[in-house]
């Protein structure tokens, strides 16, 4: 047997942060694209457009900038604030796996 957990914060009791939003919005930062972020998380664009709406509409702040057309395509960054909920986000979920697995160890003992 192994632990899973799952970590999220909620706005009004609707998701604004998870572990797989933060992850969205890094594969936008590393790609500089919805589409290209949707394709490295494997949904659709759609979905990841869904989502990332969701975050911003729950949150009320943009989170993603983007740009369309142009000479070499469209693309998106992340905002100053959106830098700063991955940052927060990662901090406060630092060590939740290792405290998951300890407490799972000492109910159920060595697996």
């Amino acid at each position: 047997m192994q632990p899973k957990s799952n970590l999220w914060i909620e706005k009004d009791g609707e998701v604004v942060l998870s572990r797989w939003r933060v992850n969205l919005l890094r594969a936008i930062d590393e790609t500089g694209s919805i589409s290209a972020a949707a394709e490295k998380m494997k949904v659709s664009y759609h979905r990841a457009w869904e989502k990332l709406h969701e975050m911003e509409t729950r949150l009320g702040v943009a989170l993603v900038e983007t740009q369309t057309g142009g000479e070499h395509g469209g693309g998106a960054r992340l905002t100053a604030t959106a830098h700063d909920y991955v940052a927060r986000f990662e901090q406060f979920s630092q060590g939740i796996d290792e405290t998951v697995a300890r407490r799972f160890a000492q109910a159920f003992g060595p697996q």
